[in-house]
């Protein structure tokens, strides 16, 4: 349930942006990207990641560097499949909701990794 409400803000989030919303939860064997959205001319493929507890690292950092392979690979497949010839990036959603989700807070990172 914590994904579903984490990725549900953060679809929000992109719609108030001027963001389109065109998949969510996009899975094949390489992975799964959490949200897929034009921004503009410009396909995003985003990281939903949440923190309930700051004493840990930044939801960012949770993005490491096998984490970014698999969404390229997922990325790569999308596009592949989609037959997309078009600008993309790798976004980060950051998601913090210390005490709950009614209260959470949106850190949006364009371009996060390529």
């Amino acid at each position: 349930q914590v994904g579903t409400e984490k990725e549900k803000l953060a679809a929000e989030y992109l719609k108030k942006k001027g963001y389109f919303i065109i998949e969510k939860n996009y899975r094949v064997r390489q992975g799964e990207i959490d949200l897929i959205a034009w921004d503009g001319d410009v396909l995003c493929f985003v990281e939903v990641k949440t923190r309930t507890n700051l004493d840990m690292a930044l939801p960012r950092e949770y993005v490491t560097p096998q984490k970014q392979n698999k969404l390229r690979k997922t990325a790569r497949m999308y596009l592949a499949e989609k037959r997309l010839d078009c600008p993309a990036r790798f976004d980060v959603a950051e998601v913090y909701a210390e005490h709950s989700f009614d209260e959470a807070r949106i850190e949006y990172l364009e371009n996060a990794f390529q």
